[in-house]
């Protein structure tokens, strides 16, 4: 078999193996991303693995350069590629992505012991916004609370003494309305 008869073996195992799976996103018919851990958990990780034209004679290409995984420190990429590179060499000439996925979700805590989120200023930023964002949302509404002058004063001249409005104040006139509204039986 030629490694491109490898490759598209290895490609259908794949799609049916994860189909229906969001860890596991093809981005080409060389290239994938697959995620380890759920997406609300501070120690999961993204894998972005491209084969090279003779894999799986030779090392797929593996990066955590993804955006997914800004919060995590160079260290802990550092020691995950190696570790993964440890299973690639192990598993050399043979389809190993299952392998090498299914090795990384085992391994996970191992993987991610060392893991201090880091906060870059691009998260504080987007932090800030959105507080910022909540506190204007926040003020417009008191805006819209406001009343003017005019309703304040038409608002005082309803009320009795203790500034409740009397029992009826927004009764509808079941007359008038039914008169503006034309609401007339029909036969």
């Amino acid at each position: 078999m030629t490694a491109n008869e490898d490759q598209e073996m290895e490609l259908e195992a794949l799609r049916s193996i994860y189909e229906g799976d969001d860890c596991f996103k093809e981005i080409s018919s060389v290239s994938f991303q697959f995620r380890i851990g759920d997406l609300d958990d501070s120690k999961s990780f993204l894998l972005e693995v491209s084969w090279p034209e003779s894999y799986p004679e030779t090392a797929p290409n593996i990066s955590l350069d993804a955006f997914f995984n800004n919060r995590i420190a160079l260290e802990t990429k550092q020691y995950i590629l190696s570790r993964l590179s440890e299973q690639v060499e192990v598993n050399l000439g043979t389809a190993m992505m299952y392998t090498l996925f299914e090795w990384a979700k085992e391994n996970q805590e191992t993987l991610m012991e060392n893991h201090q989120p880091v906060t870059s200023a691009v998260t504080l930023a987007s932090n800030s916004d959105v507080m910022n964002n909540s506190t204007s949302v926040s003020k417009k509404k008191e805006k819209k609370e406001q009343l003017t002058k005019a309703q304040k004063r038409k608002l005082i001249g309803r009320t009795d003494n203790k500034g409740e409005l009397p029992r009826g104040w927004n009764w509808v006139d079941v007359i008038k309305h039914l008169s503006k509204t034309g609401g007339k039986d029909e036969d």
